[in-house]
């Protein structure tokens, strides 16, 4: 696979992967602080629809977001075993909220394969790649891709 200057990615990369429904994602571990699990949020008035509230992290007030809304599937319901992964994103910290937290994996460079040609450009630039990892393909999500405007998730 190649990254977006065209080199050949080479070594290994660390990512957590989670589920949304019936899915897999993952995200690079160097974008995460931290794993908490589900706390309530409070509502932000005309906030886009995946942005659920923000919470206060240790005096930091960070915003969360509904990972399947932004990446356009069904809400999420949160349980005892959905989890807020608290990332940094563009110098910005951000709370996912995921169904669950799956695995902490490493993957080789040369495993990572590139997003179909089938999907759009715009939302082919969402996902890194695709890994084969045993049964299941995992979605590699490019974070400063799912949120551009950083003003949309400003608390």
């Amino acid at each position: 696979m190649n990254d977006k200057t065209g080199a050949k990615m080479a070594g290994t990369l660390e990512i957590i992967s989670f589920h949304l429904g019936e899915q897999v994602f993952c995200v690079n571990i160097m974008s995460v602080r931290e794993i908490r699990g589900w706390a309530p949020s409070t509502m932000l008035p005309h906030s886009p629809p995946h942005v659920l509230g923000v919470i206060n992290l240790r005096g930091s007030v960070i915003p969360v977001i509904d990972m399947a809304i932004r990446l356009g599937l069904p809400a999420i319901k949160p349980t005892e075993r959905s989890a807020i992964i608290v990332t940094n994103i563009a110098g910005k910290l951000v709370g996912l909220l995921v169904e669950n937290v799956s695995d902490m994996i490493t993957v080789k460079g040369e495993d990572l394969q590139p997003a179909p040609e089938v999907m759009p450009t715009a939302e082919r630039g969402l996902t890194k790649a695709i890994i084969p990892v045993a049964d299941q393909m995992i979605c590699y999500l490019d974070l400063d891709a799912l949120f551009p405007d950083s003003e949309e998730m400003a608390a």
